[in-house]
């Protein structure tokens, strides 16, 4: 699942994700799902799942992929009329492409005290270097996005 072929808004952009990160699983990547939607012209721009371990990718992470697209679709880097919805907290290297992309918002889901980038860990958006700071929502439908992760990693044990 790499983007809609709907690009309206049709379903909460966070259940969206679910779906991607659900798929994402179903393939053998860790499930994180993401989603991009343009507000200027509420457009679905990407939605994406991990796939790191499908395409043998280090920076095959849904919110990577993500960004890649949705800077295809409208021609630039800047995607500063964008909202990034994701099922968990980004990793460091994840919010410095956010803060490189301009994303006006950034909602997740589960919060990841081991590899998140946003709330725990480097915080990126906190350090004097960051460029730009996005507003963050975290614990968008955390329970969900935490489940699917709990229930993956179960799997493999």
């Amino acid at each position: 699942m790499n983007q809609s072929n709907d690009t309206r808004l049709n379903a909460p952009p966070m259940a969206l994700a679910l779906d991607a990160a659900e798929h994402a699983a179903a393939h053998g990547d860790v499930p994180v799902g993401a989603v991009i939607i343009d507000r200027q012209q509420s457009a679905i721009l990407a939605i994406t799942g991990n796939r790191v371990e499908i395409d043998n990718d280090p920076c095959g992470h849904a919110e990577i992929l993500a960004l890649r697209a949705a800077a295809a679709i409208l021609g630039t880097a800047r995607l500063v009329n964008c909202d990034l919805y994701v099922t968990l907290e980004p990793c460091a290297m994840c919010a410095q492409a956010i803060a490189l992309a301009r994303i006006r918002r950034l909602y997740f889901g589960a919060y990841d005290p081991k590899g998140g980038g946003v709330e725990h860990g480097a915080r990126i958006f906190q350090q004097a270097t960051c460029h730009h700071r996005p507003e963050v929502y975290g614990g968008i439908k955390e329970a969900q996005a935490a489940a699917l992760l709990k229930k993956f990693f179960a799997s493999l044990r």
